[in-house]
């Protein structure tokens, strides 16, 4: 299988990711976890992705002559990606363990038992923007 199938693969998941993530915690009872996530970090996480996915399908599929296709282009969405990343992951603070005596329980929803679907979403991100930034180094994509 080729690296461009690779990260094509991978950007619709990410894509993926971006908006269960919004749908899970954008509702008024703010998702599972033990925690509330704010607002603005929810915001930062779909707004970066929104920009992230964009900009990368735009360097994706411009011609490499092109500006958007250039060097530039493919810069700015890897730094979204990143901010995705480090967003997403901030929003697993969320299933922390708290201890002690006015610690409360972890809230659940209809999404899955615990942390597992979360960790796999986001760890995902981390590895699939790992394989986007290798592919954009070695020119692969």
């Amino acid at each position: 299988m080729s690296t461009q199938v690779i990260v094509y693969v991978l950007t619709a998941l990410a894509a993926v990711v971006i908006v269960l993530t919004r749908l899970r915690l954008g509702n008024d009872d703010g998702g599972a976890g033990r925690f509330q996530v704010g607002n603005g970090l929810l915001n930062l996480h779909s707004g970066a992705g929104a920009l992230a996915l964009v900009t990368w399908l735009v360097y994706l599929v411009a011609d490499e002559n092109s500006a958007l296709g250039g060097a530039a282009t493919g810069i700015i969405a890897l730094a979204f990606w990143w901010v995705v990343v480090v967003s997403g992951l901030l929003i697993l603070v969320r299933w922390m363990p708290s201890h002690g005596r006015h610690a409360s329980t972890g809230s659940e929803d209809t999404w899955s038992e615990g942390p597992g679907l979360s960790v796999l979403a986001h760890v995902g991100m981390l590895v699939g923007v790992c394989v986007f930034t290798w592919a954009y180094l070695t020119a692969a994509v």
